[in-house]
């Protein structure tokens, strides 16, 4: 990773921990899904995965937690995370308390079939393995489970080229790989098609990220991690990046 990449997902997952701590629990969702996933992305998910109440569901790439957490609440399900950096990992335990690894999304600590679903949210853009990582899902996903993505995609050389250490596929790579990792696409959507958020969840991100900022503003790893999130956003604003959910299962 990059060092951008390392501040926001190491350092400032930290930070996001203890600020959402201080906030109170109110907070601990949104904060822990900043930049990972809006309500109405993952109520899409858990719907479109069929997640059943005490399922097992494996977050690969879990940052801070907020998702698999949101998850949790809605459908009752039982996470298990896996994070590659020890800083969100940290994180991950001190605001949700679920069963944390620290580890790579291509090479997952655990048996196969163990899970009865998976995602992966805005991880493939973070490593060049992306079919390591797809079929790393496939191997511990239960056939006839689900795999659930949200995909940063590049159309075009810009992204690749403007984010270093970023590695967008495209359109048709992603398809392709998926084909490859023996995987189907049971459904697809544009983040662009999904309801707005509501105010009161904006807010609540708003406020923590408000609190980041006053508190850690100064500091090279909080200036990094944002100019890294502008970059996206400007990307994402003129269409150079889209992002797009999928559901997998078993070919």
């Amino acid at each position: 990773m990059t060092e951008a990449m390392e501040a926001e997902f190491d350092t400032v997952a930290e930070w996001t921990a203890q600020v959402a701590a201080d906030l109170g629990p109110d907070y601990h969702v949104p904060a822990g899904c900043r930049g990972s996933g809006s309500p109405a992305a993952l109520d899409w998910l858990v719907a479109e995965m069929g997640l059943a109440p005490g399922a097992t569901l494996l977050d690969s790439g879990a940052g801070v937690g907020g998702p698999a957490a949101y998850a949790a609440r809605q459908r009752s399900v039982r996470p298990v995370l896996i994070e590659p950096e020890t800083g969100a990992c940290r994180a991950a335990k001190k605001l949700f308390g679920f069963p944390v690894a620290c580890a790579v999304g291509s090479a997952l600590p655990v048996a196969d079939s163990s899970f009865d679903a998976a995602w992966a949210l805005g991880v493939l853009s973070t490593t060049p393995d992306h079919l390591a990582v797809l079929e790393e899902l496939r191997r511990v996903v239960r056939p006839g489970g689900r795999i659930g993505l949200l995909v940063f995609l590049a159309h075009g050389e810009k992204a690749n080229e403007t984010l270093d250490g970023n590695h967008f596929p495209t359109p048709g790579g992603l398809l392709d790989l998926v084909r490859r990792a023996l995987l189907d696409v049971e459904q697809r959507l544009g983040t662009a098609d999904l309801p707005p958020i509501s105010d009161a969840w904006n807010e609540r991100i708003d406020a923590v990220t408000d609190a980041l900022s006053n508190r850690h503003g100064h500091t090279e790893a909080w200036q990094l991690a944002e100019r890294q999130s502008a970059q996206i956003g400007r990307l994402l604003d003129e269409g150079t990046l889209t992002s797009e959910l999928l559901v997998l299962r078993h070919a």
